[in-house]
């Protein structure tokens, strides 16, 4: 690729200390070069953030809107370039790549139109108190692989709207989107208010320990989630992390087995499985167990796994090696616990490819059960009552969503009610709304995106208590 991507810092787009290969995980090829900051290139994005803060947080919310709406215009003009590009270093199919563009745009407009106002919350007898939000300062995101645009926008959408200024740290294996939309910001935002430094995982610690940062926007897993926790702890850092699931999905026995299965399929399979909320396990009930896998299973060998590039790919590449051999590690594990009944064998080709894969007679014990697969491997697991696999379904320490399917809408949603997930979806998946708020309970995360709650996470409560001077 011919482009030559940059840093951005202090207004100013940047080459690095050195480089790094980003791979295209479909090919295995270089895609571009990324420059690489270091500390010394870190804390100037910090001092230039720190600096712009003042300005920014003084401007007026109509003015702010009005700064950020261009950059949301200016992104949708450029949304084929970064829908490609998103394809060549995450790997998911064009169509997807596009959905997320449009998507990231869909949700910078939406919280342009939210607004915290001041909340009296007494006036009586003279004593007024009033509730005030005010920006908490510089702020850092640090974005995953499997969604590098969205989620960066997740954070960057309220940061900036609130007042705060920000540093985005994207994943080493996918920061060409963010560098790309560093310099498409560079021509709209007031230097220093957004800054992109990139590295190869150097970096992390120095910006959750960092004295002038006041929050950390984390997106990641459970194990990196808790590190970022504990080292920001020193400075009472603001921290917002959205970790791991192992979301499971309850089919109860009023559903047509071959509906569940196409609803579970597209759950389960998008991004090549991995999203944070995919669905992770399946229960059905016993008496149509075998019908159910039957139907999912035709329909993972009817998928179509290629590069995303190519024109009709439904699943695309494992985003990287390391990923790739965890996951191929779980089918190997699997085959000696249960039986595959569709994918499982792993083409031999360039590119990190892992065919859908459905698993099932596993026993809740077996690591593709326990464990987040993060990829195109589904176990599916039978229940014989209601009590037992509601149970079955919260014996994890993970909570971030889960869904349950049921023709009787009533006792669908009587069901999803005694599950402890953040979020349970009835007769639907993925219904990810920047208007509702995001949450993980348990190990699946603190703190909250989207929403007017996500857009409260990058502010501090101000009291205003106020009574007349007595004489």
């Amino acid at each position: 690729m011919a482009h030559e991507f940059k840093l951005l810092i202090n207004g100013e787009l940047r080459g690095g200390v050195t480089q790094f290969p980003v791979l295209n995980p479909a090919t295995e090829e270089v895609v571009a070069m990324c420059p690489k900051a270091d500390e010394t290139m870190l804390d100037e994005a910090v001092a230039a953030a720190d600096a712009a803060f003042p300005a920014w947080s003084a401007r007026s919310h109509e003015d702010r809107v009005a700064v950020l709406s261009k950059l949301a215009d200016a992104i949708e003009q450029r949304a084929d370039e970064l829908a490609h590009l998103l394809t060549s270093e995450q790997g998911k199919p064009l169509n997807q790549a596009q959905y997320e563009v449009m998507g990231t745009v869909g949700t910078l407009r939406a919280f342009l139109g939210m607004r915290i106002e001041p909340q009296t919350l007494r006036d009586e007898n003279g004593n007024r108190v009033v509730e005030h939000r005010t920006p908490l300062g510089v702020c850092a995101s640090i974005t995953p692989w499997n969604f590098p645009v969205i989620l960066l926008f997740n954070k960057l959408a309220p940061a900036l709207l609130t007042g705060n200024t920000l540093i985005a740290k994207p994943a080493p294996t996918t920061p060409l989107t963010t560098c790309l939309i560093g310099e498409i910001a560079a021509d709209i935002l007031p230097a220093g208010v957004f800054n992109v430094v990139c590295d190869e995982n150097e970096l992390g610690s120095k910006i959750t320990t960092h004295p002038k940062i006041a929050k950390v926007a984390f997106t990641g897993s459970t194990a990196t989630g808790a590190k970022v926790l504990a080292s920001s702890a020193g400075d009472i850092k603001r921290v917002t992390l959205e970790l791991g699931g192992n979301d499971a999905s309850i089919v109860l026995d009023d559903v047509p087995a071959k509906l569940a299965a196409e609803r579970i399929y597209q759950g389960a399979m998008a991004n090549a499985g991995q999203i944070c909320v995919a669905i992770k396990r399946a229960y059905v009930p016993r008496s149509m167990y075998d019908e159910f896998c039957a139907e999912i299973a035709k329909l993972a060998e009817a998928a179509v796994v290629d590069d995303g590039a190519k024109q009709g790919s439904t699943i695309g590449p494992i985003q990287n090696r390391m990923q790739y051999e965890k996951v191929k590690g779980l089918i190997e594990d699997s085959k000696t616990r249960g039986k595959i009944v569709a994918g499982g064998e792993i083409p031999d080709r360039k590119g990190y490819f892992i065919p859908p894969t459905i698993v099932r007679d596993l026993d809740d014990d077996a690591p593709l059960v326990k464990e987040e697969q993060f990829g195109p491997v589904l176990p599916v697991l039978a229940y014989d009552s209601i009590e037992d696999v509601i149970a079955r379904a919260n014996d994890s320490p993970y909570g971030l969503g889960g869904t349950v399917w049921g023709m009787d809408l009533e006792a669908a949603t009587a069901v999803a009610m005694q599950i402890d997930s953040g979020t349970v979806w009835v007769n639907q998946h993925l219904a990810i709304d920047p208007n509702i708020p995001f949450r993980g309970s348990k190990k699946s995360g603190m703190g909250g995106e989207l929403g007017m709650a996500g857009l409260m996470e990058y502010t501090q409560a101000h009291i205003v208590n106020a009574v007349p001077l007595a004489q």
